[in-house]
């Protein structure tokens, strides 16, 4: 599984960043005397609805779902970690005030506070990314804090404090050493929930902003024409669903290897 997933991945990344070398065509330029044109030769994934060339539509779209992907992990992980080690360390009035936060934005469904974030900011690249971290850490924080609970109670965490280290050197050398493969675990899980999520609002047209191609986007476009060109929505939904597959295989491969026990 570990194997399957990494290849998908991979596959998708080099195809995303190969993206010119393999569809000569500009994702924006259109062709209205060739619209709903099927696949062919000449276009190996046929032409949208005015006229573009679908298969660098989904490369270009390849590469809007591994940036947003990618920086809403990394920013979600790290305040995550930083919150959940804090609560999960100090304990007391630090960890309930925490707590707390993180029970009012998990009491709400994710893609809804999303939503309504980027329905108040107005709907961009920029926007979607800071409603997907800001619903994001909360997961990593939860996942941290319960892992530091059980870290700072070892021996050897102990032995640290009982010799004078300061508590940053007993986080970062003793602690935190001991989360990071749960939360690169989680991370991986989070890439494949973040780019549903921006498809999700691409798709009711509070994300990327045409004419910049979005799976969720093209999805939306495709919906009239289900009928007499599925291929517009046939293949951008196949390569968000083969990436999403790939991560979660990679999460489920990464979680069995960290944890041999429980595998079955």
């Amino acid at each position: 599984m570990l194997k399957v997933g990494a290849a998908l991945v991979l596959l998708m990344a080099l195809a995303a960043i190969a993206g010119p070398s393999l569809s000569p065509y500009d994702p924006v330029q259109q062709e209205l005397r060739l619209r709903l044109e099927a696949p062919s030769a000449r276009h190996v994934f046929g032409l949208d609805e005015l006229g573009r060339d679908i298969l660098a539509r989904v490369l270009a779209g390849a590469r809007i779902s591994f940036f947003v992907s990618m920086v809403v992990v990394s920013v979600s992980s790290l305040v995550g970690m930083l919150l959940g080690a804090v609560a999960g360390y100090f304990g007391g009035l630090t960890d309930e005030v925490i707590s707390r936060v993180t029970d009012i934005l998990l009491a709400f469904p994710g893609i809804l506070l999303a939503i309504a974030l980027v329905a108040v900011l107005g709907p961009s690249l920029g926007n979607v990314v800071f409603a997907l971290t800001i619903i994001g850490w909360v997961g990593y924080a939860r996942l941290v804090r319960g892992q530091v609970l059980r870290a700072r109670e070892f021996e050897y965490v102990r032995a640290a404090q009982a010799l004078g280290a300061t508590t940053s050197r007993v986080l970062l050398r003793h602690i935190i050493p001991t989360v990071l493969p749960a939360v690169v675990v989680q991370g991986t899980l989070g890439m494949a929930g973040a780019i549903l999520s921006e498809a999700a609002l691409s798709f009711l047209g509070l994300g990327v902003q045409p004419p910049t191609p979005s799976w969720g986007s093209m999805l939306n476009g495709g919906r009239a024409h289900l009928l007499d060109a599925p291929h517009l929505t046939l293949f951008p939904g196949l390569a968000m669903a083969l990436l999403v597959l790939g991560f979660n295989f990679l999460g489920d491969g990464l979680r069995d290897l960290a944890d041999p026990k429980g595998r079955r």
